[in-house]
C-alpha cells in the first residue's frame, strides 16, 4: 500500500512540473510592432544618381551656369532621394568623349550633357552603355543613327524668345531714349555660325522687322564661345557703326559685348540667364544697360526632365522642343526692364508674346534652312 501511495505521489509531482512548464511556454509577451514592410524592403532605396558633364567651365553667366542651377534645383526638390554632381570637362574638346565614357563606366544612373558638339560623341557612347540613361539639351542626337532608345533630347524655341528681343530692340532704337541715335540699327553677336545660334538670329530679325520693316541689323560671329576679349572687340565695332542695342548669343564670349555696352553707354540684351541681375551687385552700371535677357531656361528643363524620369514619363528615344508652355524660353522682366522700358512698350511686347503663343504669329527657324536662304535673310538687313 505504501508502495502504491508513493507511486501516486510521484505521478502528481510529475504532472505539476509538466503543467508549470507549459505555463512558462505560453506566457504572454509584449507584441512586436508590425511595420507593414517586408524585411527585404525595409532598407531605404538607393538615391537616383545624376551627373551633369559640362563641355566647358562654369562662370559663363549664361548657358552652363543655367544647367548648373538646374542641378541645384533638382537637389532642392528631391533632397536625399537624388545624388547630383557637376563635372567641368574644360574647353578642350579632346577630353569630352573620354570624360563621357568614364562617367558612363561609373554608377551614375543618368548622365546629362549639352550643346550641339556633344551630339555625335553621345551617339557613340550611348550605344556602348545601353543600360544607362542620357539627357542632352539644346540639340538632338540622330535617332536614325542606330539604337538610341536610352537618350532623351530637349531643344528650345529660342527663335520665339529672340523674336520678342528683336521687337523690343526695334522699339528701343526708334524711341526718344537718350542713349539711342537716329539710325534704325541694332546688333547681333553670335558665338559661331551654326544652326542653333542662327535660330536666335532668324527670330531676332523677324521680330525687329515686325516692328520696323526697314531696320538694319549688324551681324557678327566671334568664332567660339569663350573669348570675351574678342567678343568685346567685335561689339565695340558694331556700336561705333551706329548700333543702339546689341544682342549677344555667344556664351562667355558674349560677356565682352556687355563690357562694350558699358564702355560706350549703349544698350545690350543678354542671353540664357538674367545677366542684368547677375551683375547687380558687382557692376550695377553695367546692369543698368542690359534691357533684358532672352532666357533659355536650361535649369527649368533639367528639373522637368528629372521629375518626369522619376515619374516614369520621360520619353527616352525621342526629342522634344520646349517653349513658352514649358517655361523654357522667355524674357527677363526685372527691375531694369521695367525702368528702361515704359509701361506701354512692355504691354506691346506682352501682346506679341500672346500672338506667338496662340499661333497668330509664326516664327521662322534656322533648322533645316539652306545656307543660301540664310544668307539672303542676313543680307536683307545689312
Amino acid at each position: 500500500m505504501k508502495k502504491v501511495l508513493g507511486m501516486i505521489l510521484a505521478l502528481v509531482v510529475m504532472m505539476t512540473l509538466i503543467v508549470t512548464g507549459c505555463g512558462e511556454k505560453t506566457e504572454t509577451k509584449e507584441p512586436v510592432e508590425n511595420t507593414g514592410t517586408p524585411a527585404d524592403e525595409s532598407e531605404a532605396k538607393d538615391p537616383l544618381k545624376v551627373v551633369l558633364m559640362i563641355n566647358g567651365t562654369l562662370g559663363d553667366l549664361s548657358f552652363f551656369d543655367s544647367s548648373n542651377r538646374g542641378m541645384e534645383m533638382v537637389k532642392k526638390e528631391f533632397g536625399d532621394d537624388v545624388k547630383v554632381k557637376v563635372v567641368e570637362a574644360s574647353h578642350d574638346d579632346t577630353k569630352w568623349e573620354p570624360t563621357l565614357i568614364d562617367l558612363s563606366s561609373q554608377d551614375w544612373d543618368i548622365i546629362i550633357v549639352g550643346t550641339w558638339n556633344m551630339a555625335e560623341p553621345l551617339e557613340r557612347v550611348a550605344k556602348e552603355f545601353p543600360h544607362k540613361k542620357y539627357i542632352i539639351f539644346d540639340t538632338s542626337v540622330n535617332y536614325e543613327n542606330g539604337d538610341l532608345g536610352n537618350v532623351y533630347s530637349m531643344m528650345y524655341k529660342q527663335n520665339e524668345g529672340a523674336f520678342l528681343a528683336g521687337a523690343l530692340a526695334a522699339k528701343v532704337t526708334t524711341s526718344n531714349n537718350e542713349n539711342v541715335n537716329v539710325a534704325k540699327k541694332i546688333g547681333f553677336l553670335g558665338g559661331m555660325d551654326i544652326p542653333v545660334i542662327n535660330d536666335f538670329l532668324i527670330g531676332y530679325i523677324e521680330g525687329a522687322q515686325y516692328v520696323e520693316p526697314d531696320i538694319e541689323v549688324a551681324i557678327s560671329y566671334v568664332g567660339n564661345f569663350n573669348d570675351s576679349a574678342k567678343g568685346k572687340e567685335v561689339a565695340l565695332m558694331q556700336y561705333m557703326s551706329g548700333v543702339d542695342v546689341g544682342f549677344n548669343v555667344a556664351g562667355a564670349a558674349g560677356l565682352g559685348q556687355l563690357d562694350a555696352a558699358k564702355e560706350l553707354t549703349k544698350y545690350a540684351i543678354g542671353v540664357d540667364a538674367d545677366q542684368a541681375m547677375q551683375f547687380k551687385e558687382t557692376d550695377p552700371d553695367k546692369s543698368e544697360l542690359i534691357i533684358t535677357s532672352v532666357l533659355k531656361r536650361v535649369d527649368n528643363s533639367i528639373l522637368r526632365a528629372i521629375t518626369m524620369h522619376i515619374n516614369e514619363t520621360l520619353p527616352y528615344g525621342e526629342a522634344e522642343v520646349l517653349g513658352f508652355a514649358e517655361n523654357a524660353v522667355g524674357l527677363a522682366e526685372n527691375e531694369y526692364y521695367e525702368s528702361i522700358l515704359p509701361h506701354e512698350l512692355r504691354a506691346e511686347v506682352n501682346e506679341i508674346k500672346k500672338k506667338i503663343s496662340n499661333g497668330e504669329i509664326s516664327v521662322g527657324t534656322a533648322f533645316g534652312m539652306e545656307t543660301e536662304e540664310l544668307n539672303t535673310i542676313r543680307d536683307s538687313v545689312q
